[in-house]
């Protein structure tokens, strides 16, 4: 029998609210123009309670960076569940193209820091980030050896992954426009993620 999961206590499900209202404040007004009384607003909470669970703007930003950012490593788990490049990167890229489609402002966010030169999170570059991309790269340099990928440079495909999908948040108007003033639909979107696994997988399998 599944076990089901624990419910949510209040206190996530508080931080959780918070952490929402953060990503439309910052992701509009930017860090430097986001301030704790309006994403206590926005989450319809008194300024006290944000400062209860978040005590500065900094590390509320940060944790919005965190969050997205856990996801994206997380999306990678398949890379450890399967020894066959062709399904471990399609999960991959089909995980990211979803976090996009989920979690867009967290994404626009994490790109306008980086945009910045990272001043609030060249921590997590030096440390979380690097650390996960040097043990990927472990991961694809297997794949070639054993003659399942071209001889490529891991850290050139991770770079393009991420540029793929992270388009479909960054971009989000500009997709909506050349599709006729709307965004894609289910349907549109299964296909633009069904074709960039095919595409980048074309490229890079042996």
């Amino acid at each position: 029998m599944a076990r089901r999961r624990p419910r949510p206590t209040i206190r996530e499900e508080n931080e959780r609210a918070l952490l929402e209202a953060a990503e439309w404040v910052f992701a509009e007004q930017g860090f430097a123009g986001a301030t704790t009384a309006a994403i206590a607003r926005r989450a319809g909470v008194p300024k006290a309670n944000l400062h209860y669970y978040f005590p500065t703007k900094e590390g509320l930003y940060r944790s919005v960076i965190e969050r997205v950012l856990t996801a994206w490593l997380a999306a990678a788990s398949s890379f450890d569940t399967s020894d066959d490049p062709r399904v471990a990167l399609s999960a991959y890229i089909g995980a990211k193209m979803d976090l996009a489609r989920e979690m867009p402002l967290a994404t626009r966010i994490w790109s306008a820091e980086i945009m910045r030169g990272a001043p609030m999170i060249q921590d997590f570059l030096d440390t979380t980030l690097t650390e996960w991309v040097v043990s990927r790269e472990r991961a694809v340099k297997r794949w070639i050896a054993a003659g399942k990928l071209k001889p490529i440079e891991p850290r050139f495909l991770f770079y393009m992954i991420w540029a793929t999908t992270q388009q479909y948040a960054n971009a989000a108007h500009e997709i909506a426009t050349l599709n006729g003033g709307s965004p894609l639909d289910d349907k549109a979107f299964v296909r633009a993620k069904a074709e960039a696994i095919e595409i980048i997988l074309r490229g890079v399998a042996a």
